[in-house]
């Protein structure tokens, strides 16, 4: 089976814990902190693997977790890094974070690599936090959580040709003539449910992948048919191969299927029709082909050329074929116009985030909420006086979470929730 889109859940693994610890060797009457950092997470690499043509590895497992880094040892020993995972993805694969809708990585190019969740850093040991005030500390930091997030993994085929047209023209027919591809063919439309691709070796040893994409219809752009899986496919193509059936059997007008199609090509991304173009005007061995096609010629407005063919007999195939292949040789392999986007920096003012946020539980207690606040706090060895101290003085300078407590109403003895753990606030 073909997928080309999915979801999938990614954690990258949490830094190891610092630890507390002193040297106690003999002969050494201060030893002093000896208390070692803990070992980085490991990253969640996505690595472009030129084998693959689907993602159906991440159909069964959408849950992919890396390894924590190892917590730090005694005598100032730093904790083993942990490998990061490396998941492998075809060609043309971009990754898009679900919550925000950024574009993680676009990766197109064999062996290339894109770090999709980043590794907590380790937390450091108390030999860290020695000064002259306090030569002893007994404060070590847990490890930093790693990046956890919902991706959306989608593949956009890497082909030089993409074959679009109306269904049942004759697109998985014509790729099965000119390559050794074994689409599925029928006379029913959407016989074509998924991209097929095809290599074609021209007579004067020339070749160039043609992929042959489900048919479009009216609407395609907004998700009609199997728009969007047909429409996804085609941004990376770098000529567009028309099939038309000139005979019209499905009683449709040609050149309104033509018109139709660039529509919709232009409506889902306007740069699709500054590709070049080739007309196959399919099915010629039928008796109402003919005029058809004089009509026409006459009706196209663009200066794209036109081949008459016949899936079914083969005539016109060679000709058609060698002027792709013309057609390729005069585009660089580097031509990508959809990469190609306007990097601008617009600066505008943005108040500056808190770092966390109050609300209340049904049962009156006070929640803590934000990104920033939970870190410091996973980050906090709680078993310890010294961390928690400094915990508190972390929340301080924040802004002031217990001046935002009392503002909220917060008077002594009443709770308080950060994530799954409760505190008293104390006057």
């Amino acid at each position: 089976m073909f997928v080309d889109q999915v979801k999938v859940y990614v954690k990258a693994g949490d830094g190891g814990n610092g630890i507390v610890a002193f040297r106690r060797e003999i002969y050494v009457p201060m030893g002093g902190p000896a208390g070692g950092d803990g070992g980085d997470g490991g990253d969640i690499i996505f690595e472009v693997d030129e084998g693959l043509n689907t993602l159906m590895d991440f159909r069964y497992q959408k849950h992919f977790k890396a390894r924590r880094g190892e917590n730090g040892m005694g005598k100032g020993m730093h904790g083993k890094n942990a490998e990061p995972l490396v998941l492998s993805v075809p060609p043309g694969t971009t990754v898009r974070d679900v919550r925000t809708g950024v574009v993680i990585a676009d990766l197109i190019e064999h062996k290339q690599r894109a770090v999709i969740a980043k590794g907590g850093r380790g937390g450091r040991g108390n030999i860290r936090f020695a000064t002259a005030k306090n030569p002893a500390p007994e404060i070590a930091e847990n490890g930093e959580p790693g990046v956890e997030r919902d991706i959306q993994i989608e593949l956009k085929l890497i082909a030089d040709v993409g074959l679009v047209g109306f269904p049942s023209v004759g697109k998985s027919t014509l790729l099965s003539v000119v390559s050794a591809a074994k689409p599925k063919i029928a006379d029913y439309h959407f016989t074509t449910l998924s991209p097929n691709l095809g290599v074609v070796d021209t007579a004067d040893q020339r070749s160039f992948v043609l992929a042959d994409l489900p048919g479009l219809i009216e609407g395609a752009h907004e998700g009609v048919g199997l728009g969007h899986q047909f429409l996804r496919h085609v941004e990376r193509t770098r000529v567009i191969l028309h099939v038309i059936d000139m005979a019209g059997t499905e009683g449709r007008d040609p050149y309104q299927d033509y018109k139709t199609i660039n529509q919709e090509l232009e409506q889902y991304d306007p740069t699709l029709l500054e590709r070049p173009q080739i007309i196959a005007a399919n099915k010629m061995d039928l008796p109402e082909a003919e005029d058809q096609l004089a009509l026409f010629k006459e009706q196209l407005e663009e200066d794209y050329p036109v081949f008459p063919i016949s899936t079914v007999t083969k005539e016109g195939i060679r000709e058609l074929l060698f002027a792709v292949a013309n057609k390729l040789d005069e585009i660089p392999k580097n031509y990508q116009p959809i990469e190609e986007k306007e990097d601008r920096v617009i600066y505008r003012f943005e108040k500056e985030d808190k770092g966390f946020q109050i609300t209340r539980d049904p049962d009156g207690a006070y929640v803590l909420l934000g990104e920033k606040i939970e870190k410091l706090f996973k980050m906090t060895d709680m078993t310890r006086e010294e961390s928690i101290q400094r915990f508190s003085r972390q929340l301080r300078g924040m802004g002031g979470v217990d001046e935002a407590l009392r503002q909220r109403g917060a008077e002594d003895g009443d709770t308080v929730r950060l994530l799954d753990y409760e505190f008293e606030f104390m006057e």
